[in-house]
């Protein structure tokens, strides 16, 4: 693989181009790996211990005491981004924002509620609810064909 690095001082950020003659595996990982798309892991920490998770693994990501969580099947961590920068990076049709303060997995929900007017109830693997707010319903049952 040719790798060319080109100085120009104009520029705001660094941006990459990737010429190939066809688009391959090797393509798209490499195109994941650059700008940070999901196939890369999440760094998680506890107090002093940290571990590494690919985000199909989270069932949710939230804001708590201005941090933001990441809950998985094995426990809750901290993580450093942003829910705004999880959001731009994770795949957008697997990950839904349903609140101001909170991001699912729609892989790991396995109920939903309806019953509730003007929200929705959700139920996730592990048996964790969480309620869609108003200004997110629309947009969750377009998500959901529903």
């Amino acid at each position: 693989m040719k790798v060319e690095i080109r100085i120009v001082p104009d520029r705001k950020e660094p941006a990459v181009v990737i010429e190939a003659a066809e688009r391959t595996a090797e393509v798209e990982a490499l195109a994941k790996a650059l700008s940070g798309r999901p196939g890369g892991l999440l760094t998680g920490r506890q107090g002093e211990r940290a571990v590494f998770f690919p985000p199909e693994e989270v069932l949710r990501f939230y804001g708590e005491q201005k941090l933001v969580k990441a809950q998985t099947g094995t426990g809750v961590w901290t993580v450093d981004q942003r829910l705004y920068e999880l959001e731009e990076q994770l795949d957008r049709h697997t990950f839904v924002r349903i609140s101001h303060s909170e991001i699912v997995n729609l892989r790991k929900v396995t109920g939903l509620d309806l019953s509730l007017t003007g929200t929705i109830c959700m139920t996730l693997e592990g048996g964790t609810t969480v309620y869609v707010s108003r200004r997110y319903v629309k947009k969750i049952k377009e998500a959901l064909d529903l």
